[in-house]
């Protein structure tokens, strides 16, 4: 396995693999990689002949009060781990080999990010597409590949990749739970013993909301309205508990057949932010 640590670097191992024929997978992480990574890049090699793991915590997706500082950072951890899953090449660049010093331009999103995460993390999507837009260009995958968690995250590099023109296919991979249910993340890290034990109750959530819906509930209002209460009994603080339309990610107040949601949550436990979500398909 290579690891490569500037762009000059990876754009030459990666010209060398597609020289000899070979396809090309990508899967962008920030490292502390759990079995969710795994995951993705055990997939990656069902899709492609090489698969290349870039490993980077992207500073411009921190909000000025998050956790770029303390976000984990494990890198000799990671590089065994994807030595083991056979991944042929990892690119692992420091800021300054990502980012100039100073920038004149920037990635607008409209509308994509005002609901969900992006509502209330300004700036966070624009920093994932800078930096993944980045990626794109320095190692021209054929395939990327990207985790279900992070839903609206995927649903925006998908148009993104549109409107770009990126000669890349995506491939969304179904979340990874620990056996209580809970989506695995490098975040759960932070959580405390006993916050951990409560941690699935956000999962237990949707999936009660999920039963309801397919019981044949369309206006799921009342019933969001009282699961948060419920989790904030249990000590979450809700970021946002709702129905959001998976082409537009707007809020969906009512519910039609035929259309597609994802049913999505986010909570503070503690010091600690989690996600979760769940398809739906009417």
């Amino acid at each position: 396995m290579n690891v490569c640590r500037t762009v000059d670097e990876i754009r030459a191992e990666i010209a060398s693999l597609k020289s000899d024929g070979k396809s090309v997978a990508l899967v962008p992480t920030m490292g502390a990689l759990h079995d969710g990574h795994l995951r993705l890049i055990r997939e990656a090699h069902e899709h492609a002949d090489e698969v290349v793991v870039s490993i980077f915590v992207n500073p411009a997706q921190f909000g000025p009060n998050e956790d770029f500082d303390s976000y984990p950072r494990e890198l000799e951890q990671d590089l065994e781990k994807c030595r083991k899953e056979n991944v042929s090449v990892v690119f692992a660049p420091n800021r300054d080999d990502v980012y100039d010093e100073e920038s004149f331009l920037k990635i607008e999103i409209g509308t994509l990010n005002k609901h969900m995460c992006g509502g209330s993390r300004p700036g966070f999507f624009e920093g994932i597409l800078l930096i993944v837009n980045k990626l794109f260009n320095i190692t021209t995958p054929d395939l990327a590949l990207f985790g279900q968690k992070d839903i609206q995250q995927f649903q925006i590099i998908s148009r993104m990749v549109m409107e770009f023109n990126h000669a890349v296919q995506l491939k969304m991979v179904p979340i990874v739970r620990a056996s209580d249910g809970l989506a695995l993340s490098s975040r759960n890290a932070y959580l405390s013993a006993e916050e951990r034990l409560t941690a699935p109750g956000l999962y237990r959530c949707l999936t009660y909301i999920e039963k309801q819906i397919r019981d044949g509930v369309d206006e799921p209002g009342l019933l969001i309205s009282h699961q948060t209460s419920e989790l904030e009994a249990k000590g979450f603080r809700i970021d946002y508990l709702g129905m959001f339309s998976l082409k537009t990610l707007q809020p969906a107040e009512t519910l039609v057949a035929g259309e597609n949601y994802i049913l999505a949550g986010a909570a503070w436990l503690g010091e600690t932010r989690l996600i979760d979500n769940i398809l739906i398909e009417l």
